[in-house]
């Protein structure tokens, strides 16, 4: 009989809200032996463990290094829509989108969040100049964490 898969129940709901903001039919996560995938099938949510080893929950994993840095949420900073890897730049070592003290227009290229193997531009929803980075090059990030503060 395999061991029992520890399921993180607030990392399922997090995927499931995931699914119903960006309109995604489903999402897979996997990690060492640990795999989940949740579908948007009416309301039923489906997770299957490949075999299960040693880990912990995904939420231990991921680094919060900008989750102290404003005590309230900024009016000007711009939030990850999902949960993925981080990239400043179009290429590795390549030139950042934006660096602080850029003016940017709305529409303007600010960073890329890789999901699933797919390259997500997000976008300045607002102009102005970018006061803040609070992620650095290829960091994971969590569906909600500040990213950059533009003022």
């Amino acid at each position: 009989m395999p061991p029992k898969f520890d399921l993180d129940i607030d990392f399922v709901r997090k995927l499931a809200k995931l699914l119903e903001e960006t309109g995604l039919s489903e999402i897979e996560y996997a990690e060492g032996d640990k795999k989940i995938r949740c579908a948007a099938t009416g309301h039923v949510l489906h997770h299957a463990p490949m075999s299960v080893g040693v880990a912990a929950p995904p939420a231990a994993i991921v680094p919060a290094p900008a989750s102290d840095k404003p005590a309230a949420p900024n009016a000007g900073a711009i939030t990850s829509p999902m949960v993925g890897t981080v990239y400043l730049a179009s290429t590795p070592g390549g030139t950042p989108f934006v660096k602080a003290g850029d003016k940017v227009k709305v529409g303007d290229t600010l960073l890329i969040i890789e999901a699933m193997k797919v390259m997500n531009p997000i976008k300045a929803t607002k102009a102005g100049t970018v006061a803040e980075i609070l992620v650095g090059d290829a960091q994971p990030v969590e569906f909600g964490e500040p990213m950059l503060v533009i003022e």
